[in-house]
């Protein structure tokens, strides 16, 4: 069962709804931290894939299971922590999320082949969907009309600029630190991880509900949930989404360096979609109109497409292009996605837990299935342009999908 406020019925601290409180830019400024530890832990492994493979004697087919481990264990994983995050609030589930992926990331020191490394990677599928799924509740609960879409971007930059670090500084500044330890670089992130993890305890807080609480059961809202037709589109172009964006920049760094590149110089080249990302997923939320976010997800994903078979180019400028109208365009869907959830009449603040977990379940699914064929692809032929195609001809799948998104033009802004 949920409990769940009545309309109209004030917070803690008298009748100040959260949304009018300035507390609520400290919290968008923690959960932008604990975000942003999740894109490091998630983006950590791929820059130091080629010395794994050596010194753990492992195929790409395998790497690849691993890399899309945790979205597999994310999956049956997320829906229940949308319903704790529901019934126990942010501060406490989240917290336990941040502390999760740092054990996970810690204990990869310890890993002695396919069978031992799987189980720490997939580790971060537990505490990953606490913070991802934690971090839009707590924007939908603090936030309301422009000011949310501006959270929105904002908190979105984190994973995005937390990635950055992974992908840029793992081999040209952590690795040369710990004597080129692909262990020892784990365990750094791991500390670093905790340290955001105390932050977080610090200076984060819930909204209490006051006056009269609704029972309401948990099949109900999501058998409600589940009907409502625009929920229905946004779950299934999320899955697009994932398939598509951790099939390509999980082994971005890999393909670079089979392209040529040198492990440093490829850290840099897959940095070039993450850095495009941040602007663009800190502005194109707020700027888009809300009657226009359908029309302009198939807009994304049809560039989306178009980055990925430009990537494909042996023209080092037409490469570099390629990246960058990704890395504006497939970063961009998944807040403009998580906007359309949010503000869904059948969603609310209130039940934002659940439809996280829900969504976030069926997209993981193309997340662990997008990097899981690149590998076996490229075990199969030899390269990744069979992978990338694939990508991008889900790509434009998604595109024809998202023009079917129901454009809210009013909805309630507090």
């Amino acid at each position: 069962m949920f409990q769940s406020k009545q309309p109209n019925q004030s917070n803690d601290s008298g009748a100040v709804e959260p949304y009018l409180k300035s507390h609520r830019w400290i919290i968008l400024a923690v959960v932008w931290l604990a975000y942003a530890a999740f894109g490091l832990n998630m983006r950590s492994l791929p820059p130091v894939v080629t010395p794994i493979l050596h010194d753990l004697k492992m195929s790409y087919g395998e790497m690849g299971f691993v890399l899309g481990s945790w979205q597999l264990v994310y999956i049956p994983v997320a829906v229940m922590a949308g319903i704790a995050m529901d019934r126990w609030g942010i501060r406490k589930t989240l917290f336990a999320g941040i502390l999760i992926i740092a054990l996970g990331e810690g204990m990869r020191y310890f890993a002695t082949g396919f069978t031992t490394l799987l189980p720490m990677v997939a580790l971060f599928g537990v505490g990953g969907p606490l913070i991802s799924i934690g971090a839009p509740k707590a924007i939908s609960t603090w936030f309301r009309g422009t000011d949310r879409a501006t959270a929105v971007g904002i908190y979105t930059t984190a994973p995005w600029i937390g990635g950055l670090f992974a992908i840029a500084a793992t081999n040209s500044l952590i690795m040369p630190l710990t004597g080129y330890s692909w262990r020892l670089t784990f365990v750094f992130y791991s500390l670093l991880t905790l340290g955001v993890a105390s932050i977080w305890w610090l200076l984060a807080r819930d909204v209490r509900q006051a006056g009269d609480v609704v029972e309401i059961s948990i099949r109900k809202v999501f058998a409600r949930l589940i009907g409502a037709p625009n929920v229905r589109i946004v779950l299934f172009t999320g899955l697009l989404t994932m398939f598509v964006e951790h099939g390509f920049s999980h082994w971005l760094p890999k393909i670079l360096e089979n392209g040529g590149f040198s492990p440093e110089e490829a850290g840099f080249m897959a940095s070039i979609p993450l850095i495009t990302a941040i602007p663009a997923v800190l502005f194109l939320p707020r700027l888009v109109p809300r009657h226009f976010r359908g029309r302009f997800l198939a807009l994304l994903a049809f560039l989306t497409s178009a980055g990925l078979m430009a990537s494909l180019s042996t023209y080092s400028w037409m490469l570099q292009a390629g990246l960058i109208v990704y890395g504006a365009a497939a970063p961009t869907l998944l807040p403009m996605l998580m906007l359309m959830l949010m503000d869904d009449p059948q969603v609310g603040p209130e039940h934002m837990g659940l439809a996280g977990g829900i969504f976030f379940a069926i997209a993981e699914f193309g997340g662990f299935t997008g990097p899981l064929l690149m590998g076996v692809l490229a075990d199969a032929t030899g390269g990744f342009w069979l992978g990338i195609s694939l990508l991008a001809g889900v790509g434009l799948v998604l595109c024809a999908a998202a023009l079917f998104l129901r454009e809210f033009r009013k909805l309630p802004e507090a």
